[in-house]
């Protein structure tokens, strides 16, 4: 075989290599495309209707209080009902705080109020339960069903958005539950977080970076930083609860805690980043400084950090979100308890968001199963919007300085 024949046998081997190798990435962006898209469609299909609720019209009966009003009202949807049985089956259609939306009625003089239906009428209605089913294989029974398709059938049951979800705190029942009460514990727990942690960040990156001494004990600190940054998040739940649940005694569950723990966890992180961002720029900017008489202080203030915040930001925001969406190291420290009530400062009994949806996602009844799914959503659009106003920062800063 001549030189000639060796070459071209040798390029179409190269050639084909390429092809399979265009192949193969091909494939795997597809494979990674399809598996995001049916991600975003299990998340995004039961969540959507976590979103929505179907509520009955209560006309309200005249009675001593709003728990009397309520029942009279609801026995007037079903006149029929007279047995004990028949009372229950109608009771468990309604949900469960109905009383309190009569309450607030009878408060504003209204004669009729909507509220909500129970967990298991909701999902029938959303068609989560297949009513052609047997009556002994479906937990709704036929008078339970008769009496949802009359109501249906005099305009009595209302489809819409489910404002109750951000509005309230949690609850047992899936109809009552809420995720505010996750909300305000994650912002608490982020403010608690940002000031334990971002001034020691900064601090410490800036020492590290342009002050520090080249010798052991310098380089064993930097090492043990980029070590901790990859220390299993439970680990640090645990630190949390033996250094301030058992030694110094703070609050169990409190977001106090919680933000402490979570700051140690993002701490290295963000030291890695802000002396990244530091060591990027350019030698030239402390000569310029020396050259007309600043001091290291003086250089390192008004002309390194300035042209290095775009960087800096953008690694305190990506560590934000990384801080929202921890869940390990709050279980150590308790924030797993239900919480019904809205948190009013740091030390209250709180849940941040991860956990709140650990919590629906463990309970059995159907109603949970959307709440999950909405609760997903809602941190995912958070994270996402932290992430586009870190990119926003930066290229803002990159604009001005650069």
């Amino acid at each position: 075989m001549t030189n000639r024949a060796r070459i071209i046998a040798s390029l179409a081997k190269r050639h084909r290599a390429e092809r399979r190798l265009r192949l193969y990435g091909k494939l795997a962006i597809s494979f990674a495309v399809f598996m995001l898209v049916y991600l975003m469609w299990s998340i995004f299909s039961p969540g959507i209707q976590g979103f929505m609720r179907h509520e009955v019209r209560l006309d309200i009966a005249t009675a001593k209080d709003h728990y009397e009003a309520t029942a009279a009202s609801v026995k007037a949807l079903a006149p029929e009902a007279e047995s004990v049985a028949d009372k229950r089956d109608l009771t468990k259609l309604i949900g469960t705080f109905a009383a309190f939306e009569v309450r607030d009625a009878l408060r504003e003089g209204d004669t009729e109020v909507w509220v909500p239906l129970g967990d298991l009428a909701d999902q029938l209605l959303k068609g989560k339960i297949d009513k052609r089913l047997p009556e002994y294989q479906r937990p709704i029974n036929d008078k339970q069903l008769a009496w949802l398709e009359r109501w249906q059938s005099e305009g009595r049951i209302h489809y819409g958005f489910n404002t109750n979800l951000f509005t309230a705190g949690d609850s047992r029942a899936p109809e009552g539950a809420g995720f505010l009460g996750s909300i305000i514990g994650s912002l608490w727990l982020l403010l608690v977080c940002m000031v334990a942690a971002l001034p020691v960040a900064i601090m410490a990156a800036i020492y590290l970076q342009e002050f520090a001494p080249k010798n052991r004990f310098t380089t064993a600190l930097e090492v043990s930083i980029n070590n901790l940054a990859a220390v299993p998040s439970i680990l640090y739940g645990l630190l949390g609860l033996s250094v301030f649940l058992q030694v110094f005694g703070m609050p169990r569950s409190s977001a106090l805690v919680g933000g402490l723990t979570i700051a140690m966890l993002i701490l290295p992180v963000m030291i890695i980043a802000t002396r990244a961002a530091i060591a990027a720029v350019p030698s030239s900017m402390r000569d310029a400084a020396f050259g007309l008489g600043a001091s290291p202080i003086q250089a390192v203030r008004h002309h390194v950090l300035p042209y290095a915040l775009p960087g800096i930001m953008t690694g305190i925001i990506l560590g934000v979100a990384r801080a929202i969406g921890e869940t390990a190291p709050l279980l150590m420290i308790g924030m797993v308890a239900f919480v019904a009530d809205l948190p009013r400062h740091p030390l209250d009994a709180a849940t941040a968001m991860p956990v709140q949806i650990y919590l629906w996602a463990s309970s059995p009844e159907m109603g949970f199963v959307e709440k999950t799914s909405a609760g997903i959503i809602i941190l995912l659009a958070l994270l996402m919007v932290l992430n586009a106003l870190a990119i926003t920062i930066r290229n803002r800063y990159e604009l001005r300085w650069g």
